[in-house]
């Protein structure tokens, strides 16, 4: 039996001084096993305690750089490296679907922006009852080019029938021919019942389009806007939409003719809805996504790491 003050020495020798156990035990005299027991002794007397770092958390990190750098709640998706385009989509997905389920309840108005990312949010979604709860379409979806690619009323329904909420429909199109025409709509009773209900939503969840990449979001692929419209947003310097409301990187977008047509809530609108939850993956959208966040749509942000950290890398350049 060795006393405390010998495990003390072999621990320091071997755990400290960084010597092999056979060298421990030429020093004391003793065996190998000999040496392995006074070791567990030292542990088991806890003259010995052994802790252990989590290594650094890239995804930690990057929350902590987008959270200062625009004041946002930053939640990061993990995926592997060689996660494809859908797989990480499927990530993001997945934790903005458990998020909203936590916020969502009894009493609250959800608004939703229609798209592909939000189709997979919903699909998402597990049942979960609430009363008096309301889910509203926050931009109109019709397209007169290509009216077979509407989703919104799957979508919008999923969304609802997950929640045990009514459902509230936006009867327009995504975007006006005519600027005239949407200011006369505007006055009807019916959009005017959805304006006020989207514009005092509790929450809203929408994602951040994009019209370059392997994922174009159906504003662009859909048949919404014509091929001079398209022209237009590039000679505008345009990156990508919010809720079919047309951005620049720098944030702005007042002067962008075409918003004067979109259906989508204003960026300023769409600031005054308490929580604002913007979902997105792939690299596509990372011009968008400084664009959503120099606005000030968002405040909680959900998006894949390899994402996160290439919209750090063109924020800070590193």
């Amino acid at each position: 039996m060795h006393d405390a003050a010998d495990l003390h020495h072999a621990a320091e020798l071997y755990y400290v001084q960084g010597m092999t156990m056979e060298a421990v035990a030429d020093r004391f005299g003793v065996s190998r096993p000999t040496v392995s027991r006074m070791l567990q002794a030292a542990r088991d007397r806890g003259i010995v305690r052994i802790s252990l770092s989590a290594p650094p958390d890239a995804g930690q990190d990057l929350a902590r750089r987008l959270r200062e750098a625009f004041g946002v709640v930053v939640h990061v998706a993990g995926t592997p490296r060689a996660a494809t385009e859908p797989q990480r989509l499927d990530s993001v997905a997945r934790a903005a679907a458990a998020l909203l389920a936590d916020w969502f309840g009894d009493g609250m108005t959800l608004a939703v922006a229609w798209g592909t990312t939000a189709s997979a949010v919903a699909a998402q979604l597990h049942p979960k009852a609430t009363r008096n709860a309301l889910v509203v379409q926050m931009n109109g979806a019709v397209s007169a080019r290509s009216p077979e690619t509407v989703q919104s009323p799957a979508l919008l329904s999923q969304m609802a029938t997950a929640f045990g909420a009514s459902l509230l429909p936006f009867p327009a199109p995504a975007f006006f021919d005519d600027e005239r025409t949407r200011t006369l709509m505007w006055r009807e009773s019916t959009v005017r019942r959805v304006l006020e209900v989207r514009n005092g939503a509790d929450l809203a969840v929408f994602s951040v389009g994009a019209f370059r990449g392997p994922m174009i979001s159906q504003v662009y692929s859909g048949g919404y806007l014509a091929e001079d419209a398209v022209r237009e947003l590039v000679a505008h310097r345009v990156v990508g939409d919010v809720c079919t409301v047309f951005l620049r990187e720098d944030g702005t977008y007042a002067d962008i003719g075409l918003n004067r047509r979109a259906t989508g809530p204003t960026p300023l609108e769409l600031r005054r809805i308490p929580r604002r939850l913007c979902v997105v993956a792939g690299d596509h959208k990372v011009p968008g996504v400084l664009g959503a966040l120099r606005a000030g749509v968002v405040t909680d942000l959900v998006i894949d790491e390899r994402t996160a950290e290439a919209v750090v890398r063109r924020l800070f350049g590193s």
